[in-house]
């Protein structure tokens, strides 16, 4: 099984990844940043529908400040979600402002309501981690998903990615008879396969969601991230496999029921053959995003050394030795899936 024994390191943004987001436009100006939201004055636990505490705590603002930080903070969503047009947002408040009080960076997370139809949305303000902001755009560039969030100085912004949280999916709905574990267990493998081939970590079901797509005929399966501070940076191979994670039980029990390994086999060559397609329509991008991690420290020479020997293991492959960083490491295994 996968454990992670040590608190992740924080690594500031580098020169060479803040001149790639400002490149490709995911550096924007915004009007108020995350050290400015930790002036709250008080905080209440915030707990769900049945009553559980979510670990998540609202915060409140003196009136002397509310009023500012929840246009600003209406700001930075209009620049999220309409490149800053404040006209499609007159009608939208600020409901909620939330902090994390057990995550790794302390995450905010904003609620904002549509008064009209009470329609409401979450987006998310963080400490700028260079991990998970590596591990943002190599999802927008190399899954099927496409990502928004906007980076200014130290604080990072992010949208809310919809879906049923995977250990909930796991707890409430995974037994449900309606359900199709076929397409539930080849989701998950591409998903592994996914996360293994650009070095995500940590893919246990607190940090995935499931989104489920009914069709007319069948239901469709698609696992999403939601957790991106664990890109390559641990040393062990297998915090790279969500297969190896006990969290993720229910799932993989579902694959070692329905699939065989011959249609796994299957099930990874498509994978890979999408990455495949999308490093090549993506060319320019992926090698300004590697080259810029190339010259970056996002993880220790220890958890380096110690995943260049298990992927040479794995893809009996001894280049991987000669890799000195996890940039390199990161281009290799990119490479891997037009060989395989």
């Amino acid at each position: 099984m996968a454990v992670i024994s040590k608190k992740k390191i924080i690594y500031p943004i580098s020169e060479q990844l803040r001149a790639y987001l400002v490149k490709y436009g995911r550096e924007v100006d915004i009007p108020i940043h995350y050290k400015d939201l930790l002036r709250y004055s008080n905080s209440i636990a915030l707990y769900d529908f049945k009553g559980n505490d979510t670990l998540w705590e609202t915060v409140f603002y003196d009136e002397s400040d509310r009023t500012d930080i929840h246009y600003k903070v209406k700001k930075i969503y209009a620049l999220l979600k309409a490149d800053g047009d404040m006209s499609v947002m007159q009608h939208l408040y600020i409901d909620r402002i939330d902090l994390c009080i057990y995550g790794n960076t302390q995450p905010f997370r904003v609620r904002i309501v549509n008064r009209i139809n009470d329609n409401f949305d979450y987006f998310y303000i963080k400490n700028a981690d260079a991990s998970r902001v590596y591990g943002l755009e190599l999802e927008h560039l190399l899954s099927p998903n496409r990502i928004s969030y906007l980076v200014y100085k130290d604080s990072l912004i992010e949208e809310h990615i919809a879906g049923i949280p995977g250990e909930q999916f796991m707890k409430q709905q995974i037994h449900d008879p309606l359900i199709n574990p076929i397409r539930l267990a080849k989701e998950f493998v591409k998903f592994n396969e996914r996360c293994f081939v650009r070095l995500l970590g940590d893919m246990h079901s607190s940090n995935f969601v499931i989104d489920v797509t009914p069709d007319f005929e069948e239901t469709h399966y698609r696992i999403r991230a939601i957790d991106f501070d664990q890109q390559s940076y641990e040393g062990k191979k297998s915090i790279y496999l969500p297969q190896y994670f006990k969290q993720n039980n229910a799932l993989i029990q579902l694959g070692i029921k329905h699939i065989t390994p011959e249609s796994m086999a299957q099930y990874q060559r498509e994978e890979r053959a999408l990455i495949a397609t999308r490093l090549k329509s993506s060319t320019k991008e992926i090698e300004d995003i590697l080259s810029a991690m190339e010259l970056d420290v996002i993880s220790t020479p220890e958890n380096t050394a110690s995943l260049t020997r298990d992927l040479a293991r794995h893809y009996k492959n001894q280049q991987f030795l000669q890799c000195k960083n996890m940039g390199e490491l990161l281009r290799l295994s990119l490479q891997m899936v037009f060989h395989r």
